[in-house]
């Protein structure tokens, strides 16, 4: 048999990046950058107002207070987006908004509430609608460049804005958009094709006939498959036909980057994914020393080297072979950080009425509801939920983790530190 190890290594070995594309910003959300983006000019392009108030010359309203305010005439309105600018001389103010473009002759901003408003009044809450009155008294000093964001102070011209490697989150393409980025290069998401196969297998929401069960699998995988970051196309339930289930695999080739089957990869008669594959050069049907999970399937399927996973039937035993497979050679395939390939992990101590027991040799996972650790403490807790069962999938929905218990264990006390994967 494989250990959980060597088959993830096998199948990292296996799977490359797939080749950068240009993608909208939209489009490209999630997506890793393939090459650095530079400031093409600096970021903001002018100097302009972080407050709506009056820009003003400093020398102007130098000592004033509120009894003693400085009156200066107003030669103007500067809203954001304004382009023909009023300069500002001795003994004048620009009323002006936030974002507007400092006019020339102006050194600070005064925000409003540190004049009259131009009302006459006492100090304002906020600018008056309509034309701005003909003189404005200052009730409060500004220093030179006070509440003013100077040209090129978020990202200076030439600048390296987002280096290669980084994942565009929305930070990161609003960046881009303010750069004036309509597309960029990156990884795309995977394109992943998911199936079932089962000749018992009936659609959700069509009638059960005797003996058969609602295709499930299909659905969780590639729900799974949208949260690593792929774009998921779930294909109906293929039955137990050799033939058919080639012709149906032929046919997604065409949309697929990589490919996810569950069931039919044991010893029964009726394995269909075996029966079907075993003979394509690529792929390799194995058994690993892991519970749930032990019978899988790997390679690289037709002309393209098109990574083919295949997953066993039992709902945990396929959901869990996702996370610990499928999942990493995603982020591999999407370009993403390599140095932890799975979801985060952590230590945490076992809570439970009685030892659990464990198989000897096999790597087992089971569901768990993980507890943080309380201030003060060192770890959190972690308690299984159901059984080893690799059908129970109504305690799968009610899991948050999996709880790894090692190879050498075969029973597990209450209180025992052990790995978990938080699937959260």
């Amino acid at each position: 048999m494989w250990s959980v190890d060597e088959h993830l290594a096998d199948i990292l070995r296996s799977v490359r990046p797939l080749a950068p594309i240009e993608l909208p910003l939209l489009d490209a959300a999630g997506c890793v950058l393939t090459e650095d983006v530079t400031v093409s000019a600096a970021l903001p392009p002018f100097d302009n107002s972080s407050m709506d108030g009056y820009a003003v010359r400093v020398a102007d309203v130098e000592g004033v207070t509120e009894e003693f305010p400085a009156v200066l005439g107003v030669v103007g309105d500067v809203a954001a987006g304004s382009g023909n600018l009023p300069t500002v001389g001795p003994g004048q103010a620009a009323r002006i908004m936030t974002g507007a473009p400092v006019p020339p002759g102006a050194q600070a901003v005064v925000p409003v509430e540190w004049t009259d408003g131009g009302t006459g009044g006492g100090p304002a809450s906020a600018m008056a609608p309509g034309a701005p009155g003909p003189e404005v008294r200052v009730h409060r000093p500004v220093t030179e460049g006070q509440h003013i964001r100077p040209r090129g102070s978020d990202a200076a011209a030439g600048a390296l804005a987002l280096p290669a490697g980084t994942v565009l989150g929305p930070p990161q393409l609003g960046l881009l958009a303010a750069l004036g980025r309509p597309a960029v290069p990156v990884r795309p998401r995977p394109r992943v094709v998911v199936l079932s196969t089962g000749s018992e297998l009936t659609a959700p929401g069509e009638p059960l006939e005797p003996g058969r069960i609602h295709d499930s699998n299909s659905f969780a995988l590639a729900a799974a498959a949208q949260a690593a970051g792929a774009v998921a196309f779930r294909v109906a339930a293929v039955a137990d036909d050799a033939a058919t289930l080639r012709a149906v695999l032929e046919d997604q080739l065409v949309r697929a980057d990589l490919v996810v089957t569950s069931g039919g990869v044991s010893v029964g008669a009726y394995d269909v994914v075996k029966e079907a594959l075993e003979r394509e050069s690529g792929i390799e049907f194995r058994r690993l020393a892991m519970q749930p999970g032990k019978p899988q399937g790997f390679g690289l399927l037709g002309p393209a080297g098109v990574p083919l996973f295949a997953l066993p039937g039992n709902p945990v035993s396929s959901y869990v072979s996702f996370e610990l497979f499928v999942r990493p050679a995603l982020r591999a395939m999407a370009g993403l950080p390599a140095e932890d390939p799975h979801r985060p992990r952590v230590r945490a101590l076992l809570v439970a009425d009685a030892p659990l027991a464990s198989p000897p040799g096999r790597r087992q996972f089971l569901r768990g509801a993980y507890n943080p650790a309380a201030p003060g403490e060192p770890l959190g807790t972690v308690a299984p939920v159901g059984g080893a069962g690799s059908h129970l999938l109504a305690a799968l929905a009610r899991a948050d983790a999996l709880v790894e218990v090692p190879e050498d264990l075969t029973e597990v006390a209450p209180g025992t530190e052990l790995t978990v994967v938080l699937l959260g």
